[in-house]
């Protein structure tokens, strides 16, 4: 004979499901069954996991009242958690210690600490949330961990266009653009990666003139997908016109009146 868990216990597990697969629907009724518990209960404990979580300002918990009777989490930070979330990390890199030469920080740590790079992410989602993307593309190396978990807050798949073509991707698409130097710049993206008509989110780390971004438009192009948005971690103040007039950016990278770089937040 099965014993019905507690309900304390249930919520637990049940709010795990909804966190480890974000933007992802999980059926009611299925959880119903394997918890031996009516829907109707099932119901009330999601109630209750999403008034925790939206207390917390990570997200919320929609509800699919049709026929599929599912449930997902969205990761829609609250202005005081993404407020949070983006000061923390600019106070850490407005530390001098991180100025490179020509006025660039060093951010790599960041980005590759699953700690900070989640959280990045789960900003990102927040704020393309309604663009329905299909896909998120990005390019290498230092993009890709933003991007990866942008993508799984948002439930998809993540694409990565990359400087050299490897034997491994198999066939690929390249494209060439110029960059800011006035030189030309190859791009290559596997033809398994994205699929013809798809909706494409880009996600960058840095931009400064654009260029890479307008790689990744034109990769996309290629495939005859949809950009329905472009996120940044870091734009740079100047110039202030870019190769991509429409984004998003996280950060922004200016000059204090001394000339030493300075990160603030995006409003």
């Amino acid at each position: 004979m099965t014993v019905k868990i507690q309900r304390t216990e249930r919520l637990v597990r049940i709010a795990s499901r909804f966190l480890l697969f974000p933007s992802r629907l999980i059926s009611m009724t299925q959880m119903a069954e394997g918890f031996r518990v009516s829907k109707t209960v099932i119901s009330d404990d999601v109630s209750i996991i999403n008034s925790s979580l939206t207390e917390e300002g990570i997200g919320t918990i929609s509800v699919d009242r049709g026929r599929t009777g599912g449930a997902s989490f969205l990761p829609t930070l609250s202005r005081h958690k993404r407020k949070e979330i983006l000061e923390t990390v600019a106070k850490l890199l407005s530390d001098r210690d991180r100025v490179l030469p020509g006025g660039l920080i060093y951010y790599g740590d960041i980005l590759f600490d699953p700690m900070y790079a989640f959280s990045l992410g789960m900003a990102l989602a927040s704020d393309f949330l309604e663009c329905e993307a299909d896909v998120v593309m990005t390019s290498e190396v230092k993009g890709i961990p933003l991007a990866l978990f942008t993508a799984h807050c948002l439930g998809l798949p993540l694409a990565v266009c990359r400087f050299r073509n490897r034997a491994s991707d198999g066939p690929a698409v390249a494209v060439h653009y110029p960059t800011g130097t006035g030189d030309v710049q190859a791009m290559y993206l596997g033809t398994r990666q994205l699929q013809k008509g798809k909706r494409v989110l880009l996600v960058d780390d840095y931009m400064r003139g654009g260029s890479t971004a307008a790689g990744m438009l034109l990769m996309a192009k290629e495939f005859k997908a949809e950009v329905v948005g472009t996120g940044v971690f870091i734009a740079s103040a100047e110039p202030a016109k870019k190769a991509v007039a429409d984004y998003r950016a996280l950060l922004r990278l200016e000059k204090s009146q001394d000339g030493t770089p300075l990160v603030s937040i995006v409003s």
